[in-house]
């Protein structure tokens, strides 16, 4: 599966932004989806998560309330609205898709495939 990311922007803290990633080449309706992101200088981290089979969700602690994430299998589309924005959350972000959510699904390796990722940067 082939995945793309876009939405990302500059924004103030307090704004909201919703990312997408658009999925081609496999059955999207059978891939779990995911969101990570990296900081500069920093390692890539766990967003959030959506199951395939019954569209579960879950969510890093930094996130959880802020963000959200959600899928249309219709459309091959995985989103992420992100709202109340802090400086913190600026990162380059990347959709990921696996077969099925692993129990480590807050772990980028075990991911077999990748977006190129959209720049988020939030401003104080």
């Amino acid at each position: 599966v082939q995945l793309q990311a876009s939405g990302g922007g500059l924004v103030q803290a307090g704004a909201s932004l919703r990312l997408s990633c658009a999925a081609s080449g496999s059955t999207f309706s059978r891939y779990a989806m995911s969101w990570f992101r990296q900081a500069p200088g920093k390692e890539r981290e766990f967003v959030a998560a959506i199951n395939w089979s019954d569209s579960i969700t879950y969510y890093a602690d930094s996130v959880k309330g802020r963000f959200t994430i959600s899928r249309d299998n219709a459309k091959s589309a995985v989103y992420l609205q992100m709202n109340s924005l802090k400086p913190e959350d600026t990162a380059v972000y990347y959709c990921a898709a696996d077969h099925s959510i692993s129990r480590y699904y807050t772990e980028s390796r075990v991911y077999a495939y990748w977006g190129q990722g959209t720049l988020v940067t939030v401003s104080s």
